[in-house]
């Protein structure tokens, strides 16, 4: 696959990329494959943590997986989950930032670098009010590291770090019992 112009990709040719990858980010005018396998417990964390925030999510509010978020014309990432302000419309294939209440990215080996830098300084940048990145810890439970946007500074600020519970009260209020999202710790 060939960029169609000199200066790379735009986030809208996603659109019409019917050979690429299911999941293909968009990364500075580059296109981002996630050829690796997915580890089971990446999958599993992902799928518990849509459905336990699908269970809390008021009306207003709806939460998508492996989505993308239109940044700019040369962004066009993939959370693993988000929460969205905007109607669900069956035909969307993007978001935009200011749609956007809630990313997570649930960290993976080949994602590391951007969960932990590259998204939480776009995501910031973008506006986006709350960024979650949760990490595998001790036996494979998860541990959330959770931001808030400072809106003058269009940072970060560091919220909390969650390992047994999470909870929240934005962008809407949340109670997530932790060891719940694992399989093996399910009662």
């Amino acid at each position: 696959m060939y960029p169609p112009r000199v200066e790379g990709w735009y986030a809208d040719d996603l659109d019409h990329l019917p050979e690429a990858p299911r999941h293909t980010e968009l990364i500075d005018g580059a296109l981002v494959f996630m050829r690796s396998p997915q580890r089971s417990w990446h999958g599993r964390i992902v799928t518990a943590l849509t459905v336990a925030l699908e269970d809390q999510a008021p009306t207003g509010m709806e939460v998508e997986r492996e989505m993308t978020v239109r940044l700019d014309r040369r962004n066009r990432p993939e959370p693993d989950v988000l929460v969205a302000t905007a109607a669900y419309d069956p035909d969307r294939t993007c978001f935009a930032p200011q749609e956007v209440a809630l990313a997570v990215e649930v960290v993976s080996p080949e994602s590391a670098e951007r969960d932990r830098g590259v998204r939480l300084r776009e995501y910031a940048e973008a506006g986006i009010p709350h960024y979650w990145c949760v990490e595998e810890g001790t036996d494979s439970l998860p541990v959330v590291h959770v931001y808030e946007l400072d809106g003058p500074t269009r940072a970060y600020a560091p919220a909390g770090i969650f390992r047994e519970r999470l909870t929240r009260s934005v962008p809407f209020r949340i109670d997530v019992d932790l060891h719940a999202l694992v399989p093996a710790r399910r009662g």
